[in-house]
């Protein structure tokens, strides 16, 4: 099996500011210190470009593939994830573009078409995921011109890449508000390790109390800390990723979907159908079609 490999740093991420720039673009492989569950003052509109895996973006898991667009808001906590056998290193894998609200507010000072922005960045705050193939397309042109680019031509490039992503209707919201924020750097290590932990073993049967260990923290404190840090109970969060692990298996390959309940770490059949039911509203066999039908990556995602 893929193994992922990341570090489990915290945190609040202080983002380099560029004085001379108004807009940060930046961009890295996997893996990387930046890969961790973490959050920021500044929206991030996150672009990948090679590799696939697991994204979490606030209470929300789903899977990721090249070309997945989300902008999340401030003081949102995300993570990307990649599936890679150990010791693969993936170059370029993302490309970011990093903003501020008070930008956004000077520019609405001065220029009023520019509040037609508003209820994109309303929405930001629970994380967007932009599935239109022409819309994603034209993003991700804008996002390689920003990089390339300076000056008043970098911002000008900006606005037009905002337009385009608060006129499109081809969105999806990620998260609920059920999490609370968790600060404090020893807090946040453990959330990281506790979830990459998960993450390493959640395809067999992985106890609140193995993690709880894992983390050093009794498991009555552990339960009630990871639920208020991810908006899910531990079980709720496993058995996430596991519908998450079928969802990827069932639009994105021909494997029986007996085999696929097992190779997403659930333990019986009719227990893999019944929630798998609960969390997408229709069974295994069901969801597949519509994959195949729609031939969208919108059908790959577990909320």
């Amino acid at each position: 099996m893929p193994h992922p490999v990341r570090a489990a740093d915290p945190s609040y991420e202080l983002i380099d500011e560029q004085r001379a720039s108004s807009v940060l673009y930046r961009e890295h492989g996997f893996p990387h210190p930046l890969v961790r569950w973490h959050y920021h003052k500044e929206y991030e509109l996150h672009l990948i470009t090679a590799s696939s895996g697991k994204v979490f973006v606030g209470d929300y898991i789903g899977n990721f593939y090249p070309d997945n667009l989300i902008l999340t808001g401030p003081n949102l906590p995300h993570n990307w994830i990649s599936q890679v056998e150990e010791g693969t290193q993936v170059d370029g894998r993302d490309r970011v573009v990093n903003f501020t609200d008070e930008l956004i507010a000077t520019a609405q000072g001065a220029f009023p078409e520019m509040h037609s922005f508003t209820p994109l960045l309303e929405r930001a705050q629970y994380g967007i995921e932009f599935y239109g193939k022409n819309t994603v397309s034209e993003a991700k042109q804008l996002i390689y011109r920003i990089a390339e680019s300076q000056g008043v031509t970098r911002l000008s490039l900006f606005f037009i890449l905002l337009e385009l992503l608060a006129d499109t209707g081809e969105y999806h919201l990620l998260s609920s508000n059920d999490y609370l924020l968790v600060t404090g750097e020893k807090n946040i290590q453990r959330l990281n390790l506790a979830v990459n932990y998960i993450f390493d073993h959640y395809m067999r049967n992985v106890t609140l109390e193995e993690v709880a260990d894992h983390v050093s923290m009794k498991p009555t404190y552990f339960s009630r800390f990871f639920r208020q840090a991810t908006g899910r109970r531990f079980i709720e969060f496993v058995t996430s990723l596991r519908i998450s692990k079928a969802c990827e298996l069932l639009s994105r390959s021909d494997t029986a979907i007996t085999d696929i309940c097992f190779e997403a770490g659930f333990n019986n059949i009719s227990n893999f159908n019944r929630r798998f039911f609960a969390s997408k509203g229709m069974t295994p066999s069901d969801y597949r079609r519509e994959a195949y039908e729609r031939g969208s990556d919108k059908w790959s995602h577990a909320s």
